[in-house]
């Protein structure tokens, strides 16, 4: 932990003993008290980073949602772990920054505006481009903070005094001087490659905006005519429309097959133009025929392979999908259409020589689904082989860790094998490429700032270049373009490089890998010392939330219903780092009876401390042996083992969010605040606040005071707005439980010996309750209860405890005694605990013949049933027919059957004296 405690918020006096009302309502209206706490934190300021001298700093740059979107359970999950995360750094004594921002989102965001525009008749062509920009501006200004509104009901505590957009002037401004750097040092360059094109959109498409799915078709086989000789040569296609671009048939140079024609011509089917038959190592002889067509306009691999033989290309296919001019009689028609065309046209002339089944992957725009087109485009490109070398360096020298370590593989190997990054797309909304070109002189010019004449001929005749910059090219600057750079600033000496980046599995390559290169590159620090990577939240099926299967769960709809805390609580328990998590309602309402409680158990306690009223010292003392005071500790076993058991759990809770186990986390705080907590020590505190003497209720209502106040601290940043609420009407110090000290309780509260005490207490209360439940005894009918103690300790220990075993079992009489100094009972159950055997005597507790009776019954019905379960496996139609999980559900069955019936027996021996 870091020196300093937490502060008051905004620093002016720290309300030191300050309650509210003690009398909370009797249930937990989350709606109200989330907007109540929400504007109280905006109002106090308690979410704003003051970067100074003597400080320890903790920042997260939130990776950026679309200015367009609205928060889905995606965004819940991945802005709760940073949450948990930043709350309680900020508890530990950091000076803590959580900078929020959104992001342009270049196509989402057109789309959403254009859409607007047709229904009003209109194109972004009628408006033309100026005037499409500043009414997309407008809609970014009216519906841009939706998502930020959304991010506040979730709880999120970031700076909003620091809210960037990734058109904002400043990132703007870092944007062009990266770009202008790039290009100067020979890193950015244009060029004609083959893109993928996005016929809807519009748009070039980076590698990692593709989103490739398995798709049956088919493998056409398609005759070519040999020029100046009888015979064809027979290729294998996927795509026939692409035959109306051929300029090349290819061969690998080692396949015999085709030796005799390598170096002659073939006659493009349908289009009569004669190309050359050549060779190529990038040939797969196994697939189709081994002879390849080379389409170098419309395919990646054959425009490398025309490069290397001197192939021309030829567009068939342009930007809208339809073939062009190029395509002869198919001009005009969709790209599909003329599939359809040409393989007719094919078979009628005698050229089809057959069709396969064929699987392949698709790619498909990440954005609207439409299936992607490979097309030759002149655009701009960053080489990325001298960015990605530090990039992996730094991860494999272990300055940035990736949480959990698997990734670090996954990382590398795209790396190692990515290709130069298309960065130019074909937009109108987004950072514009900073390129101006001459009309006169045809100079290019590339600068930081807006040129007014041409630097070569003077001429004032310039255009901008049309494009705008890929999105992820501005995204990949927020760590450090958020903080002010270029310039040199205090939150960039401050808060840069950021702690950890918390981020699904799904945009590494998108967005992580190119943060950490461009960081290198710009600032020669890394953007973050480690990336916390988390899984997906998929449906109760583990199927991906989506529109398209109408399986995707509001986030906002379960914070109406349930509360954020509900949500957030939910979200967390059971989730582990980089692995998928299943969204389920009775998780939901788990959460939801949790969060009530807690509420149920502080009604308790603020009702037992409405005489309570503790020093000054007291309040502001962190946990330790003080609480003691002169009082005898054997007489305080529930408190020195609740003591015990909070400091554990304050290790282990930190322990846990160090190592990013938030789950876990989470899970020992549940288990600790229901079943020892609430269940236990709640229950053993009754006896002294109701019936013990004035030191005894004193030294009670201290100890539940500072444990259940710093059980509030511990689960602060998991369910904020609960525990604000609560712990507000509980003796404090502070204004704000946001900015109250991480607990941190003395080690020397830690006492095995009552741990060990109570762990044998409770063993033998849950066994005479489990006896109890086993023959129906009602919960207010006191019954005889021996427990024979297998050591001296034990009884000795028991000894201590039994009147609160007698209270909580309602066990009277309750015989304690050493094992072997009493006969054990007859017609009795018992249950075996470690150091003790818990005995409930029958007679006078029950009505024996009709518990005989019970058990004869229970017994020939569970022997029916076991009859009727074995006649099923036995039956050979059945085992041919049942999928092999039910018939071991069966072979389980027979076991749970088998089990129950033994019990039923010794039961019935039992009660027949034996």
């Amino acid at each position: 932990m870091v020196s300093g405690k937490g502060d008051s918020g905004n620093g002016k006096g720290d309300n030191t003993g300050k309650r509210g009302s003690v009398d909370i309502g009797t249930r937990y209206d989350p709606g109200s008290v989330e907007q109540k706490w929400y504007q109280v934190w905006l109002e106090l300021d308690a979410f704003r980073a003051r970067p100074g001298k003597g400080k320890t700093p903790f920042s997260i740059v939130i990776p950026p949602p679309n200015v367009t979107g609205s928060l889905h359970m995606g965004h819940a999950l991945d802005n709760t772990i940073q949450d948990i995360l930043v709350r309680w750094r900020r508890m530990e004594g950091y000076e803590t920054l959580w900078l929020p921002g959104t992001d342009h989102a270049g196509i989402a965001t057109q789309h959403v505006v254009e859409a607007e525009l047709r229904k009003e008749g209109l194109s972004r062509y009628d408006l033309g481009r100026e005037k499409f920009v500043e009414r997309v501006w407008v809609w970014k200004e009216k519906y841009g903070n939706t998502i930020v509104n959304q991010l506040q009901r979730l709880g999120a505590s970031c700076d909003w005094s620091r809210l960037r957009f990734t058109m904002d002037e400043g990132c703007s401004r870092a944007v062009r001087e990266v770009f202008y750097r790039l290009f100067k040092k020979g890193l950015i360059y244009r060029g004609e490659y083959i893109t993928n094109w996005c016929p809807v959109c519009h748009t070039a498409l980076s590698d990692i905006e593709v989103e490739h799915e398995d798709e049956s078709s088919h493998l056409w086989y398609v005759k070519y005519r040999l020029v100046d000789a009888d015979g064809y040569i027979t290729v294998a296609t996927t795509r026939p429309e692409t035959i109306l671009g051929d300029t090349g048939i290819t061969v690998h140079p080692s396949d015999e097959r085709y030796r005799n024609v390598v170096g002659r011509h073939a006659i493009v089917p349908m289009v009569g133009t004669v190309i050359p038959i050549v060779v190529d190592e990038a040939v797969d002889p196994d697939f189709g025929t081994g002879a390849v067509k080379v389409t170098p306009a419309h395919d990646p691999v054959d425009f490398e392979i025309a490069k290397r033989n001197g192939l021309p290309p030829r567009k068939v296919i342009g930007a809208d999908g339809k073939m062009t001019p190029a395509a002869g009689s198919y001009a005009g028609m969709d790209r599909y259409e003329c599939r359809k065309a040409l393989v007719r046209d094919l078979e009628q002339a005698g050229l089809l020589v057959r069709v396969e089944d064929h699987s392949h992957a698709v790619g498909h725009c990440y954005r609207c689904n439409t299936i992607v087109e490979p097309l030759l485009s002149k655009q701009w490109f960053v080489k990325m082989k001298p960015l990605t070398e530090p990039a992996m360096r730094v991860v494999e020298e272990g300055r940035i860790r990736f949480v959990p370590e698997r990734f670090t593989k996954i990382y590398l190997n795209w790396l190692s094998n990515i290709k130069d990054w298309c960065i130019s797309r074909q937009l109108w909304w987004g950072h514009r490429i900073p390129v101006w070109y001459c009309s006169d002189c045809g100079e290019m010019i590339v600068s930081k700032d807006d040129p007014d004449t041409c630097p070569k001929c003077g001429s004032r005749s310039l255009e901008q270049d049309p494009d705008v910059l890929d999105t992820w090219f501005s995204s990949a600057l927020w760590p450090f373009s958020t903080m002010g750079w270029p310039k040199r600033t205090r939150d960039l000496d401050f808060f840069y490089p950021t702690s950890v980046l918390v981020t699904a599995y799904d945009i590494i390559f998108f967005w992580v890998a190119r943060m950490i290169f461009m960081a290198l590159e710009f600032t020669g620090q890394e953007p973050f010392r480690e990336v916390f990577i988390h899984g997906l939240v998929r449906d109760s099926e583990g199927r991906k939330m989506s529109k398209s299967l109408g399986n995707g769960i509001d986030p906002l709809e379960v914070i109406e219903k349930y509360g954020a805390d509900t949500l957030r609580f939910t979200l967390v328990t059971g989730n582990t780092p980089g692995s998928d998590m299943r969204f389920y309602w009775e998780r939901v309402e788990a959460s939801r009876n949790f969060a009530n409680k807690i509420w149920n158990a502080s009604r308790f306690t603020l009702m037992n401390l409405k005489d309570f009223k503790p020093s000054s010292e007291e309040v502001k003392a962190e946990l330790g042996p003080w609480i003691f005071r002169d009082e005898t500790r054997g007489k305080d076993q529930a408190e020195r083992w609740i003591l015990s058991r909070f400091t554990a759990v304050a290790r282990e809770v930190t322990g846990y969010l160090e190592q990013y186990e938030l789950g876990e986390s989470a899970r020992t705080l549940y288990n600790f605040i229901w079943d020892e907590l609430c269940d236990w020590y709640i229950e053993l505190a009754k006896e002294r606040l109701y019936h013990g003497d004035a030191a005894e209720r004193r030294k009670t209502q201290t100890v539940l005071w500072k444990v259940f106040e710093g059980t509030l601290r511990l689960l602060h940043p998991f369910m904020p707005y609960l525990t604000e609420e609560i712990w507000q009407s509980l003796p404090h110090s502070g204004k704000t439980i946001v900015r109250a000290p991480w607990p941190a309780p003395s080690p020397e509260l830690l006492d095995p010996e009552a741990e060990a005490k109570m762990r044998l207490f409770m063993d033998v209360v849950r066994a005479i309750r489990n006896l109890r439940a086993e023959v129906n005894i009602p919960p207010t009918q006191e019954t005889r209860v021996v427990v024979l103690a297998l050591s001296d300790r034990a009884q000795r220990w028991l000894d201590e405890v039994s009147s609160d075993v007698s209270r909580l079992a309602r066990a009277l009489p309750l015989e304690i005694k050493r094992s072997g100094a009493l006969a054990k009972p007859r017609q009795a159950l018992v249950s075996v605990v470690a150091d003790a055997e818990v005995y409930l005597p029958l007679e006078g507790a029950v009505d024996l013949a009709r518990e005989i009776e019970r058990a004869e019954r229970g017994i020939a019905e569970e022997e029916r049933e076991l009859r009727r379960v074995i006649g099923r496996l036995q039956d050979e139609g059945f085992l041919k027919k049942a999928p092999q999980e039910v018939v071991e559900k069966q072979k389980a069955r027979v076991l749970e059957i088998e089990q129950k019936l033994e019990r039923l027996k010794q039961r019935l021996r039992i009660l027949g004296g034996e």
